[in-house]
């Protein structure tokens, strides 16, 4: 692709998440939106192949779909009340409001079009679609959190992080086990999303900076699916390592950074006596905590300590991504800060 074009779109894309986040009206967040949605597109189909193309067509139908339940929610509402205003909703546009930035975001029971769309990309643009663009549709949740229904918001967040743990189980994609992560991620971030709004933006921060820790250990190791996964070891042990590592964060084990938001949200539901639903939640991270597992014991233990003489990929030059190692130790030693986030967000 060309630089200026590219330039372009990631100027596009800035600007539309920048757009919805600083709007106080409905339909200027809606513009912010669109502009989001229509400059990833073509970063979705330069790879010139027929699972982008279809990628990119999945992904357009779903969001065009959801960006018209937000315009129709938000007539409705401006028709109700009289104004655009993005903090003042009647119940059933928050209702449909919550449906539609769902579908948006993957969150399940709208979830089925996101692995199937990652799957398609190369992992540049899956790490855009798995960070950048959940961006905007979570500040219009987080603004509007006081108006929302908590009992829907907790079922979908029930659902999706059984199904973020449940389908990932049987992938052997490493894309489509990040689809599935994301899933589960989510379904935590909108679990506290009316009772503790600052919980829900600390837990996005450390979803972000933990999903473009994994994609960039990707990128740089080449590796897409368990196979390539396993040989990794031959390349760059030090590496494979720390992609080890920030698995375990990924699947919330203590005391790497991915269990700090785990530990606050279910502290936070304790106190908002929902025991049970603070059980099934913890319960169902066991599941994504098994495949994350499973990946690290790819990665570790199923390539003996030697070189290889089949034909590999282990002695490729490698990109330098200089980023990379803030990335891996923010991943993994945020805990021992905790009471300074705790005090930064309250």
């Amino acid at each position: 692709m060309s630089p200026y074009a590219l330039s372009v779109l990631m100027s596009s894309l800035a600007i539309g998440t920048i757009t919805t986040l600083s709007s106080t009206h409905w339909f200027l967040a809606w513009m912010g939106l669109e502009i989001n949605t229509l400059a990833i597109i073509p970063l979705m189909t330069k790879m010139h192949h027929p699972r982008a193309t279809e990628s990119a067509t999945k992904y357009f139908l779903t969001q065009a779909t959801a960006s018209a339940l937000i315009l129709f929610s938000t007539t409705i509402n401006a028709w109700v009340l009289g104004e655009w205003t993005i903090t003042n909703l009647n119940p059933m546009s928050s209702t449909v409001l919550t449906i539609a930035l769902a579908m948006k975001l993957g969150i399940a029971p709208f979830h089925l079009w996101l692995p199937d769309v990652l799957q398609g990309l190369n992992l540049t643009t899956g790490l855009i679609l798995s960070t950048w663009q959940k961006l905007a549709p979570m500040a219009l949740l987080i603004m509007i959190n006081q108006q929302l229904n908590s009992s829907l918001l907790v079922m979908m967040a029930i659902l999706s992080t059984i199904v973020g743990g449940w389908g990932g189980l049987n992938q052997v994609q490493m894309r489509k086990i990040m689809a599935f992560s994301s899933i589960a991620h989510l379904g935590w971030m909108i679990l506290i999303l009316t009772f503790s709004p600052t919980l829900t933006i600390l837990n996005l921060m450390i979803y972000i900076l933990l999903t473009t820790s994994m994609f960039m250990m990707m990128i740089n190791l080449y590796s897409t699916n368990i196979n390539k996964l396993a040989t990794s070891w031959l390349k760059t042990p030090t590496l494979s390592a720390s992609m080890m590592i920030t698995l375990m964060a990924l699947g919330g084990l203590p005391p790497t950074s991915g269990f700090l938001p785990k530990w606050l949200i279910l502290q936070e539901m304790t106190k908002q006596h929902m025991g049970l639903i603070s059980t099934i939640m913890a319960m169902s991270a066991l599941l994504s905590l098994f495949f994350y597992l499973r990946l690290s014991y790819s990665i570790s233990l199923t390539t003996a300590p030697n070189i290889s003489n089949s034909n590999l990929m282990w002695r490729t030059q490698l990109k330098p991504l200089m980023i990379l190692p803030a990335t891996i130790v923010l991943s993994l030693l945020l805990m021992p800060i905790t009471p300074l986030l705790l005090t930064t967000i309250t």
